[in-house]
């Protein structure tokens, strides 16, 4: 653990602005027709709602006598703004302002609750400054859209005891559990470290600390859930808050349930998408009122108005999901450590494998490590066995046609003698991709050339990009009309699956519907990567099936990402449990796999990346837009020394009609702020020139390759 505060990225990752000489302030003049301005404080500097990046800054009006009670520093309020009346936030009251000449005045205060607390402009600004955004974009994320009747709804008695400090909506406080409720480290006890990081957390301290946590699941679901409970109740009785940010609803679900056995009632909210604009809402402002301490939620709660933050937690930092797909496309790990460090809060970034950007952090001092000791981790992880592709099959029939080698078939087989058992399939649906049967060419669509799929086994093809259904489909190299499957989906391999095991319940989680949790009983359980449900009590066996599909696909992250999808499947069974993986055990992500091993396969991939070149050891940049676009932007840009330009190239556009190239920027990882910074210029200045064509940045890609 470490408990110093440098930056995480050596400077790089957290861009403050710097301290500029600002001309002496002069009275506010209001326009001719503007009511009689506020006798105290009569500037309001706000933050306008607009798109334009040149226009990224604050503004100043004139706060009318009427709306001086109201026009309180967070509300939102009502501009009129190049001719228009524009949303915004109150950012600060002046007593003057800086800009020369008339000031606007402000048309009104939508509603008197102060939504935007000063650390949260603080990190939307940070946020902003380092993906090369506008904090409009920035502050479109972080604060949700108001609702009327939610607002105007009583706040409950113990709205003044939580502003004071107090955790939940029943008035109770958080300076220990209830009653009956355990107070022990739970299972941070089988980490060397664990206590002692609970011990800083209750005492105030900050610490971070990038956590590999030991697979298993308990009575109450996964053990990692149970764990960032424990936690998130020692940081709320050290008298702070507690962010726990997770990738997907199923994680909510479980972390909720482990935060409700954990805490008091009432003293955290779960926040995410689905729970709808108004009950979203609702559960948002009792954060900000102080009513709740804790949060649990998706990407989107990151920003959540937390007083007194003292812990913000990210699980799973290598799931795509914490990519926010909105600009300027900011990560979820790099949002939280932006803020632990404002904020001077612990941070811990957790999963069963580790990412290159949280090993990095390990490097540089930045955060510190908990892991259990080897003896712990065998004792606690799965039997890893790889089958290769071309391992003999079963001479039964029925393991034939589910396509599984022998040993996959043993395993499934011996599995469901004790319990249910965990098939994971990389690809959704029933056959996503086609090919002809006798050339074996790709099946494309006549009208967009879009790759052909099937839906069901009595289903036409139809094309995945435009909906058309290819009836007569005919191959263009060959002339045949009979198509075979390319890849076996998760709907496919169950249908096979309950042809092999007749007499056993073939339950599936995927896109269709996840399911959080299955039972103890006998059952064979098909899952796509990130929607295997918590088995109660563990799985007794587990197959990954197609180790191919996650390893050949062109991405930088392909090993690191396969490796976390495999030990998050591994870490749902029992332990000592069988596991098979149909790849060849050569690869070293396989070895991490049957070693479980991922500190030491992060430490090679960072090693790996930095002698190429790649993030995170360096920082990079992507341009995407039209040729003619990309190329203009590339000349206007004053980029830092030691840039590096890549491409442009061609890629592939959501649209066929298009025409779209990409260049990448590569800078050493202390040029990052200089990076952005000139980006941000480089799109202000076409902004302010009105280019016809807009060009996308965003720093720090996933899919660099």
């Amino acid at each position: 653990m470490t408990h110093a505060s440098p930056s995480p990225d050596d400077g790089a990752l957290l861009p403050l602005d710097a301290v500029r000489e600002r001309p002496a302030p002069v009275p506010a003049k209001p326009a001719k027709g503007v009511p009689e301005p506020a006798a105290v404080l009569p500037v309001a500097r706000v933050a306008v709602d607009t798109p334009l990046p040149h226009l990224d800054r604050p503004f100043d009006y004139v706060v009318p006598a009427a709306a001086d009670a109201d026009a309180v520093p967070g509300v939102r309020v009502r501009v009129r703004f190049a001719g228009k009346l524009v949303d915004g936030f109150l950012l600060e009251r002046l007593e003057a302002s800086e800009h020369e000449g008339k000031l606007a005045r402000l048309e009104k205060v939508v509603s008197p609750e102060p939504v935007l607390t000063p650390e949260i402009v603080a990190l939307a600004r940070a946020v902003a400054d380092r993906y090369a955004g506008t904090l409009a974009d920035v502050l479109r994320l972080a604060v949700p859209p108001r609702h009327a009747k939610v607002e105007a709804e009583a706040v409950p008695p113990s709205a003044d005891d939580g502003a004071a400090g107090s955790g939940g909506t029943d008035g109770g406080g958080t300076d220990g559990p209830e009653p009956g409720r355990e107070a022990g480290p739970g299972p941070w006890a089988d980490y060397p470290d664990g206590e002692s990081f609970l011990a800083a957390l209750a005492g105030g301290l900050s610490p971070r600390s990038v956590w590999t946590a030991l697979p298993g699941t308990g009575e109450g679901g996964p053990q990692w859930a149970a764990a960032v409970a424990v936690a998130v109740r020692e940081t709320l009785r050290g008298g702070r808050g507690a962010l726990v940010v997770l990738p997907d609803g199923k994680d909510v679900t479980l972390a909720d349930a482990a935060l409700s056995a954990a805490l008091e009632p009432g003293a955290h909210v779960a926040l995410t998408a689905d729970l709808g604009p108004a009950e979203r809402y609702r559960r948002w402002l009792r954060v900000l009122r102080g009513q709740a301490r804790a949060v649990v939620g998706t990407r989107g709660a990151a920003f959540a108005p937390v007083r007194d933050l003292g812990l913000a937690v990210v699980w799973d930092d290598g799931d795509d999901l914490h990519a926010e797909r909105l600009a300027p496309y900011p990560h979820t790990r790099e949002i939280l450590a932006l803020r632990a460090y404002q904020s001077r809060a612990g941070l811990l970034i957790g999963g069963y494998a580790r990412t290159a950007e949280a090993t990095q952090l390990v490097a540089t001092g930045w955060a510190g490590t908990i892991a259990a000791t080897r003896e712990t981790v065998r004792a606690r992880a799965p039997r890893v066995r790889p089958a290769g592709e071309d391992s003999e099959l079963a001479r039964d029939e029925a393991a034939r046609a589910a396509r599984l080698p022998s040993l996959a078939w043993r395993a499934l087989r011996t599995g469901l003698t004790a319990g249910p058992v965990l098939v994971q399939v990389p690809r959704r649906g029933y056959l996503p991709a086609l090919a002809c049967q006798n050339c074996r060419a790709p099946a494309r669509c006549g009208h967009c050339s879009g790759p052909l799929a099937l839906r069901g086994g009595h289903a036409a093809p139809y094309c995945r990009w435009c909906g058309r259904i290819a009836g007569q489909w005919r191959c263009a190299a060959c002339g045949g009309v009979r198509v075979r499957a390319q890849v076996v989906g998760a709907r496919r391999t169950a249908e096979e699956l309950g042809r092999a095991f007749p007499s056993v319940q073939v339950r599936t989680s995927g896109k269709d519907g996840v399911l959080a949790t299955v039972g103890a009983a006998r059952a064979l359980v098909v899952a796509t990567p990130g929607a295997e449900p918590v088995a109660e009590g563990g799985y007794a066996a587990a197959v990954l099936l197609d180790g191919w599909a996650l390893l050949g696909r062109p991405d930088l992250r392909v090993a690191e990402e396969t490796l976390r999808r495999w030990m998050n499947a591994a870490a749902l069974l029992r332990p000592r449990a069988e596991l098979v993986v149909l790849a060849d055990s050569s690869v070293l992500a396989v070895q991490a796999l049957l070693r479980w091993d991922p500190v030491t396969h992060a430490e090679r991939e960072l090693a790996d990346r930095t002698e190429l070149g790649f993030p995170p050891a360096v920082r990079m940049a992507t341009l995407t837009g039209s040729p003619a676009a990309v190329r203009e932007m590339l000349g206007e840009v004053v980029l830092p020394e030691g840039a590096q330009v890549l491409g442009p190239v061609p890629v592939d556009s959501p649209r066929g009609d298009q025409v779209r190239e990409r260049a990448m920027l590569r800078v050493p990882r202390g040029a990052g702020s200089a990076l952005a910074a000139a980006l941000k210029g480089a799109v202000g200045v076409r902004s302010a020139r009105k280019a016809p064509e807009v060009v996308r940045v965003c720093i720090d890609p996933l899919d660099v390759i």
